[in-house]
């Protein structure tokens, strides 16, 4: 670490570290006074609401009223009198947390991340690796910035990194192909909740890394809160019930930016009903962007390129629609959404641009979900969530980049998947040592992909491999033991079965001395990871929470790992395959210290995890182009990349901060901080590939009740700690963003509109060269320029 931060040599360094001093000197300033009370008018910053996740644990704690719909159904009144007093909830007033506050989250075992929906608005962003791109610990891949970016946790990606919306899995075919699109636009998004630890073990070994989890009202869990008031489902209401049953309501939000680096332009709108029994939901968007602008010449390997000051080839375009609803019942509810996401963008670099390449990506997707509780002195409550996706690419562009006529579709790709998962969270019992809560899980996924090319019909290299599926099921229990208020602890098991079947051939052997390629040969490994996991929380002076946790994950290999057999444009990669891979497994430990309410609010995480079978795609030097025949000729463009497992270890830390300074004109002004930083070798000590550089950043910040004014620098260091093969340095960046953002009421008799958020958001104002340390085409593409971002948002 010293040696690192004696690498500081650009502007920002040592103002970072002066902000961070004087945050701890604060702190600490302020626990040596403690309990001292803070200042009157400092109020609103110590009182802050907490935040709500729902993706960490599928243990819900709540409490439950004199008069809650539970103990309404132990007074002996029947089912149908209890529906007649009771029908649906409305959604609560919820109390969000103050515009510019940091949100920390002190009642998981391990670090979450929050974007919550105001902040959302105000960074924006195509995908959610742009959105989470400075995020302590996350980045994205960057492959086509604002197209193409997939969200990398501690220096894991793909098969490690699982995304979900709403409780099931995204879709799509982000985890095959860098440059492949994720289908959860932020525009239609309400919240981004990114999880470490046991979450792996709620939603798949593929999640070793952490969970990306995205919801929106899609499926509406209460009635549009224009309704009476009441509080959150299944607590006690301002009126009856019944009253909101009479009550049909319309709400509506309009979501509307525009942004100067690349012309763009982006719009949804969002409308909500419900009365009665029933709540449903709508939502349509859609942006637009052409090639964005750059600061200096993007590739560093051929200077003979016009380019114009954009980055060629960087144009997107999508849009996206859906519809959905619910019934509430008793106890309950049940709802169904359809979706689709449509996008096309085009793919930057000197291949993509010289070959006019883009993608053409349609996701058509239904979910289902539901929650009951039932009058029951075991069961608390009931959870499940379906899922069903087809998803379809074309990759086009020209087959000869002379020939603007052979425009055509390169490559296909296709995945249709299903999905089941069940939880039943069990009533808390006194085992006299603590009060133990129970979680019991079921998960089944059913996953068919294709990638088939019209270049190589009939013939064994038909794309990237043969069609091949996968089938998951799984089992998981969470139990939470409450020893105190102030001590609580969890252990999590989950045990899987999968199953894969495909065809590979064995590289090279496969090839006879006539150069013609053996038959394919079938494949259908079988594996069964086990997981576990167990954590302590436990409560500090000082109004600080700390926790440890273990994990020991086990994870299968995916299918394109084990039957990979051809060129991948995007990865600029020759992909093979290797069926005899076994399971991965990774043991880590993390350390927390987090503090979520005062002027002072803070965390800071430490970890350490060990693979043992690491897989990874290990570059052997050695040239290809379309066939393995081709490896090893002069010319050959593509990289030889055969799927290898090494042992490995990743160690690190993150820690973010913000301090309320004091009083100024009538708010609140302060400093914030933040550095993340992540070291990754395999057992030999040599590097391993693609992982983000020491970064760390600081700024300062004034808001009020509707006012909110900040300026951030965000610094990374140069990443020289790459692979031996075929991976080249990355240069170091200063990241300066501003933003000014208004939020008020309003009154709908003369405005129409309810609510207002509007504001404008600087991006890269030092027009810094900025390139993605973890992206494949880094030394090709650069990250945008600077440009500025005007957004307004309208409740109705």
């Amino acid at each position: 670490m010293s040696f690192e931060l004696r690498r500081v040599q650009r502007l920002g360094g040592a103002s970072l570290l002066l902000l961070g001093a004087a945050a701890t000197s604060a702190f600490a300033q302020e626990l040596a006074q403690a309990p001292a009370q803070a200042p009157a008018q400092d109020k609103s910053s110590t009182e802050i609401p907490a935040v709500t996740v729902t993706a960490p644990s599928p243990i819900v704690r709540r409490v439950v009223p004199t008069r809650s719909p539970v103990r309404v159904a132990r007074t002996g009144r029947s089912r149908s009198q209890q529906r007649t007093a009771e029908a649906a909830p409305a959604a609560p007033v919820a109390t969000a947390p103050q515009q510019g506050v940091l949100p920390v989250v002190t009642n998981q075992f391990a670090t979450v991340t929050v974007v919550p929906n105001e902040e959302i608005r105000r960074e924006g962003g195509g995908q959610l690796g742009d959105l989470l791109f400075s995020k302590p610990g996350i980045t994205g891949s960057s492959f086509a910035p604002g197209a193409s970016s997939r969200p990398i946790i501690r220096g894991l990606d793909v098969n490690r990194v699982g995304i979900v919306e709403n409780g099931t899995n995204s879709g799509g075919a982000s985890d095959l192909g860098e440059d492949h699109f994720v289908p959860i636009d932020p525009l239609a998004t309400n919240q981004v909740e990114v999880v470490r630890g046991p979450a792996a073990l709620r939603y798949g070994s593929t999640s070793i890394g952490g969970v990306v989890s995205a919801t929106n009202n899609r499926i509406p869990d209460a009635l549009p809160s224009c309704a009476p008031s009441f509080q959150a489902y299944g607590l006690p209401t301002k009126a009856p019930l019944a009253s909101a049953a009479t009550s049909p309501c319309v709400t509506a939000e309009t979501r509307t930016a525009f942004s100067s680096v690349d012309r763009g332009v982006e719009s949804g709108v969002l409308l909500d009903t419900g009365g009665g029994n029933f709540a449903f939901h709508a939502d349509a968007y859609g942006r637009t962007t052409s090639d964005y602008n750059i600061p200096a010449y993007p590739y560093l390997n051929d200077q003979s390129r016009p380019v114009n000051g954009r980055q060629p080839n960087s144009a997107t375009r999508s849009d996206g629609a859906s519809i959905g609803g619910s019934y509430f019942f008793q106890g309950g509810y049940i709802g169904a959404a359809i979706t689709q996401n449509d996008s096309l963008y085009h793919i930057p670099g000197i291949d993509g641009a010289d070959h006019q390449t883009r993608i053409d990506g349609h996701q058509t997707k239904i979910n289902v979900k539901g929650e009951y509780r039932p009058d029951a002195t075991a069961i608390d409550t009931i959870r499940f969530w379906a899922g069903a996706t087809d998803y379809r690419h074309n990759e086009i562009g020209l087959a000869d980049p002379a020939d603007l006529n052979s425009d055509g579709i390169r490559q296909t790709f296709t995945n249709k998947e299903q999905e089941i998962r069940t939880e039943v969270q069990l009533m808390p019992f006194n085992a006299r040592f603590a009060e133990v809560t129970t979680a019991l899980g079921f998960q089944v996924g059913h996953q068919e992909l294709s990638a088939p090319s019209p270049d190589n019909p009939g013939t064994l290299f038909n794309g990237l491999w043969d069609p091949n599926n996968s089938t998951r099921v799984a089992g998981y229990a969470f139990n939470e033991f409450r020893f105190t208020e102030a001590t609580r602890a969890q252990i999590a098991g989950r045990i899987e079965h999968v199953e894969l079947h495909g065809t590979t051939p064995n590289f090279p052997a496969d090839y006879l001395p006539d150069g013609t390629p053996q038959a394919a040969i079938s494949r259908n490994p079988s594996f069964t990871p086990k997981s576990g996991s167990i954590g302590l929380l436990q409560d500090l002076p000082g109004g600080m929470v700390g926790s440890i946790t273990a994990q020991y994950v086990e994870r299968a290999p995916k299918a394109a790992e084990l039957f990979s057999r051809g060129g991948h444009d995007a990865t600029a990669t020759f992909d093979i395959g290797n069926p005899n891979l076994t399971i991965e497994t990774a043991k880590s430990v993390e350390l927390g210290v987090r503090r979520a309410t005062g002027p002072f609010r803070f965390e800071a995480t430490v970890y350490y995890t060990h693979f043992d079978n690491f897989i990874y795609r290990r570059l052997t030097g050695v040239m290809c182009d379309d066939d393995f025949a081709s490896c090893g000729n002069p010319g050959a463009e593509l990289n030889q990349a055969v799927y290898s497992q090494r042992n490995a270890n990743f160690r690190g830390g993150e820690f973010q901060s913000q301090l309320d300074v004091g009083a100024f004109q009538g708010g609140i002004w302060g400093i914030e901080n933040q550095f993340d930083f992540v070291r990754a070798t395999f057992s030999d000590g040599t590097n391993v590939p693609r992982i983000p550089p020491l970064r760390m950043g600081g700024g300062v910040f004034w808001r009020d009740d509707n006012w909110l004014m900040r300026v951030n620098l965000l610094h990374a260091f140069a990443q020289d700690n790459v692979a031996v093969i075929a991976e080249t340095p990355t240069a170091g960046y200063n990241l300066l963003k501003a933003e000014v953002s208004y939020k008020t009421k309003l009154d709908p008799s003369r405005f129409g509109a309810r609510e207002m958020i509007a504001g404008i958001v600087g991006n890269n104002l030092l027009n810094e060269s900025i390139r993605n340390s973890v992206s494949y085409t880094k030394d090709e593409v650069l990250m945008p320029g600077i440009g500025v971002r005007a957004f307004a948002n309208f409740k109705f």
